[in-house]
């Protein structure tokens, strides 16, 4: 794909009340966190293309997903093996219904697709890299995976505000210093100033110790069942290995800004390596944001609940134009922002 196709024109559809222009656009799906009770059912509600994408999800599942997602219990969907297929489905059912709403064509009028942890299988998915249906199963085998690769108590995360990310690394140093024997890893380079450590219960406590010493403005522990994007979760990641080898993947229509090198992948080969490496691997959120910018990226469509990663955005890219697409009401606001 060329640079020149990432300018691509937005054309309005016959017959369609929403519009858009000619605009560089990114979509970007959400990670782990971003679930809460009632998600995606505005949309299913008003949208029947919402409804059938919950509903193939449920399918492959062989599980009312979409009900626990509209009623609960909270502590069901929290849950890894749950929220990570049920965060998917309702970024999927989004990107459906921004697709058939506004005529939007990917191949044609994207430059690129990005998502944070699990986001990034969101994006390949709507990149056509994988069907729903083998998306949800790997989603469901993730989950069950990172969420028995370290047993409870036994790890965590804590987000680090305030420093820069050197500063961030300088803390880490300092923390496996005090705590030798310790897991200390950074997890997630979310924005300027805010990054995740990962690693044992231990460490994560020395890391707060630290973090609080040199000033940071905040150090908290993450309310997380394991210890994500770590060492420690090196058994999840070979059961990945396994389910990846066996999964169909074709290459996305445009290129994945990929969580482990902040660069574009379209090699599904490739592909698989960096989704296997990215469950122990950092998640390089702000050097992915960067580059989407040096591509000339000058708007990103968030699909799914939440805004959490177009907050991040604001804050590292404040320049790049952001839109959210959650609601039946976010149309509105899109067509208007186009």
């Amino acid at each position: 794909m060329t640079e020149a196709r990432a300018l691509a024109t937005w054309a309005s559809v016959n017959g369609s009340q929403y519009t858009v222009k000619h605009m560089t656009t990114a979509l970007i799906f959400p990670g782990q966190g971003s679930q809460a009770i009632g998600m995606g059912q505005a949309l299913a509600a008003a949208f029947p293309i919402a409804r059938e994408t919950l509903q193939e999800v449920d399918d492959a599942l062989s599980q009312p997903l979409s009900k626990l997602m509209a009623e609960g219990p909270d502590t069901e969907l929290t849950s890894t093996e749950n929220a990570q297929p049920a965060i998917m489905a309702v970024s999927l059912a989004a990107f459906r219904v921004l697709e058939k709403e506004t005529g939007l064509n990917l191949a044609r009028d994207v430059s690129c697709v990005a998502g944070h942890s699990l986001g990034e299988y969101s994006a390949l998915t709507a990149a056509g890299t994988f069907s729903l249906a083998d998306c949800a199963r790997l989603l469901r085998i993730r989950g069950n995976a990172m969420q028995a690769a370290v047993p409870a108590g036994k790890g965590g995360m804590v987000a680090i505000i305030g420093p820069d990310f050197t500063e961030v690394e300088e803390i880490v140093r300092e923390a496996r210093n005090r705590a030798m024997s310790e897991i200390i890893e950074i997890a997630n380079q979310n924005s300027t100033n805010q990054t995740v450590i990962s690693g044992s219960a231990r460490g994560m406590e020395v890391a707060i110790e630290v973090a609080k010493e040199k000033g940071a403005k905040r150090a908290l522990a993450l309310p997380v069942s394991a210890p994500f994007h770590c060492s420690m979760m090196q058994p999840a990641a070979d059961k990945m290995r396994d389910a990846l080898a066996t999964s169909q993947m074709h290459a996305p229509a445009v290129p994945v800004i990929a969580n482990v090198t902040a660069e574009r992948a379209s090699d599904p080969a490739f592909i698989r390596d960096l989704l296997v490496q990215q469950v122990t691997g950092m998640v390089r959120w702000v050097d992915s944001v960067e580059r989407m910018k040096q591509l000339g990226v000058t708007r990103v469509i968030e699909l799914g609940h939440g805004n959490v990663l177009t907050g991040l955005i604001k804050r590292i890219a404040p320049e790049i134009a952001t839109v959210n697409i959650a609601a039946p009401t976010d149309l509105d606001t899109y067509s208007k922002a186009a």
